[in-house]
């Protein structure tokens, strides 16, 4: 970030230069000091500041110069640098003036000349208005932009990638911004790019998929190694676990994760029953430190999906999206579970422009004083209404059971009941979502028949779809999707399934193909809690060394 500017003024050069080199002598290290000889040459130098975006911190003009004076100067400065802290310096005889300009300039303040001793009359003045300065001032984000409209599905894609990758950006919305398309000339690009990725060293990404956004903003996008000891599918809670045992009773360890580390849980804004958090936690925070954890074991991530899992020997090989295969003593398939789509007519047409699966914390400064939804009733949910509640002017959670004791922690029911802008209507759905280019109404279901209430913006947590489509055929599913292993791989009778051909039973986590585990969510039978998918990943290391111990 560029230095904050100091800006002397004065037409008598011998007076200037003297003022400069005080000046420098004390704030030379933190600010750059400028010099002008006249009220519109420093006009001029303040105009050719703001277009670069340089700050100006303090102006310290003299009064008496040739066309025009440093009052007359420091008034029409204010359109230029409002900010900027304005000191006259005066002549005696000169005084009176500078009390009147306190109030028709708001100069901040004015020194009679000389001024020696500086440490006495000049110093303790300006240090004063340059703290008050900076404790008012916002240095220019100088990082990566994100230039969209609220209502386009890859806009939100792309914020909700970069801030649960925990990658700083600012939003710039077009719609509600003036100077987004400025900025998008800056970088050579018109309304017709967006969404756009504008970087600080003036590149730019226009409507970029997740896995050239990840190369770009430095995440890992291709395995350093062809072989491991232990390929994790998946980088949720239980995958994470499994990354930070596995690493750190030395195995090598990759774990290959498409969109960001933490799955579902990751995107909870708080969750408030996780062990040894009596205050809560977030589910960012919990993933940022389990990814550093386990890099700090050695463990290597991937922005990389999975794609196949193939038996080779006593080795698998773990198939990517980008169609290479790294090989594997063991794997685990930590993958979770997506929201299930809702099939109500519009929902699909207007996903992204109003309508959303999970919550992205992303998305909800974007929802401040408005009316939201949240469609559901779990966990998942109530976390999501309660964080809402926070910035939204209210939040109807539409519940289909006739309660939410069944299905939400009790603490979050509490907390729901006892916050004033969230009402909760239970046996109500969903039956349409109308609006032409972005969600305008919503078409709801419940008690009182059906009825159409004005909303922008709706929130799905319904039920838990496993990603199991891209595994084959010889790893069990059941009907589901949700992958079998240990016990459950036995039919009725009690019989193993024929393509089991070892002579021992399945470990506890162990699916239908040997030596491939799975945890968490995805797994049939499972419980849908962070801490559970956390101690599955964990024990399934272990499962893993008994099974590494026949080789």
């Amino acid at each position: 970030m560029p230095r904050p500017i100091i800006l002397a003024v004065d037409d008598d050069a011998s007076v200037l230069e003297a003022l400069v080199q005080d000046l420098r002598r004390n704030y030379g290290e933190n600010y750059r000091v400028l010099r002008a000889g006249s009220g519109q040459a420093a006009l001029d130098i303040c105009s050719q500041l703001k277009e670069r975006g340089d700050p100006v911190a303090l102006v310290v003009s003299d009064q008496r110069m040739p066309g025009m004076t440093g009052v007359e100067m420091l008034e029409r400065l204010q359109a230029t640098a409002p900010a900027a802290r304005r000191v006259l310096l005066t002549a005696y005889a000169d005084t009176e003036a500078a009390i009147r300009a306190i109030n028709s300039a708001r100069i901040h303040y004015y020194l009679t000349k000389p001024w020696d001793p500086p440490e006495e009359r000049l110093y303790p003045v300006l240090d004063d208005l340059l703290e008050d300065w900076n404790e008012g001032y916002k240095p220019p984000f100088e990082g990566i932009r994100v230039v969209g409209p609220r209502w386009s599905l890859r806009d939100y894609q792309i914020r909700n990638f970069l801030s649960r990758n925990q990658v700083p950006y600012v939003w710039v919305d077009p719609e509600k911004d003036p100077q987004a398309l400025e900025l998008l000339r800056r970088f050579g690009l018109s309304d017709n790019h967006l969404p756009a990725v504008l970087f600080p060293d003036g590149s730019s990404l226009v409507q970029p998929d997740d896995a050239l956004l990840a190369e770009k903003v430095g995440l890992r996008t291709q395995a350093e190694q062809d072989f491991y000891d232990l390929v994790v599918a998946g980088a949720g809670m239980a995958g994470l676990a499994a990354a930070v045992y596995g690493a750190s009773e030395g195995l090598r360890t990759l774990i290959l994760e498409p969109e960001a580390p933490g799955g579902q849980a990751g995107s909870s804004s708080k969750i408030e029953n996780y062990l040894g958090f009596p205050l809560g936690v977030s589910g960012e925070r919990l993933a940022r430190n389990a990814v550093d954890q386990a890099r700090r074991f050695g463990a290597e991530f991937v922005t990389q999906r999975a794609a196949g899992i193939l038996c080779d020997g006593q080795y698998r090989q773990v198939r990517l999206a980008g169609s290479r295969n790294v090989s594997c003593r063991v794997c685990l398939i930590a993958v979770g579970v997506c929201y299930r789509r809702i099939q109500a007519p519009g929902i699909e047409r207007l996903t992204g422009a109003g309508v959303y699966y999970g919550a992205s914390l992303a998305e909800a400064q974007s929802c401040r004083d408005e009316s939201v939804y949240v469609v559901g009733g779990a966990n998942s949910a109530g976390q999501a209404a309660m964080h809402f509640s926070h910035v939204a002017k209210n939040v109807t959670m539409l519940v289909r059971a006739d309660s939410l004791e069944k299905s939400m922690s009790k603490y979050l029911i509490d907390q729901i009941a006892g916050t004033s802008n969230i009402t909760v209507e239970t046996n109500s759905e969903i039956v349409e979502a109308l609006g032409e280019n972005r969600l305008e109404q919503l078409r709801i279901r419940g008690r009182r028949g059906e009825e159409i209430r004005p909303a922008s913006s709706v929130f799905l947590f319904i039920g838990a779809a496993p990603q199991t489509d891209w595994l084959p055929e010889s790893i069990l599913r059941d009907p589901n999707g949700f992958v079998l292993a240990g016990r459950d791989l036995r039919d009725g009778d009690g019989r193993l399934p024929r393509l089991w051909k070892e002579n021992r039973e399945p470990y506890l986590l162990e699916t239908s193909m040997p030596g491939v585990f799975v945890a968490g969510d995805v797994r049939h039978g499972s419980v849908k809690r962070a801490a559970s998918a956390v101690g599955e990943g964990s024990i399934a290391v272990q499962f893993m060394h008994q099974y590494l111990a026949q080789f």
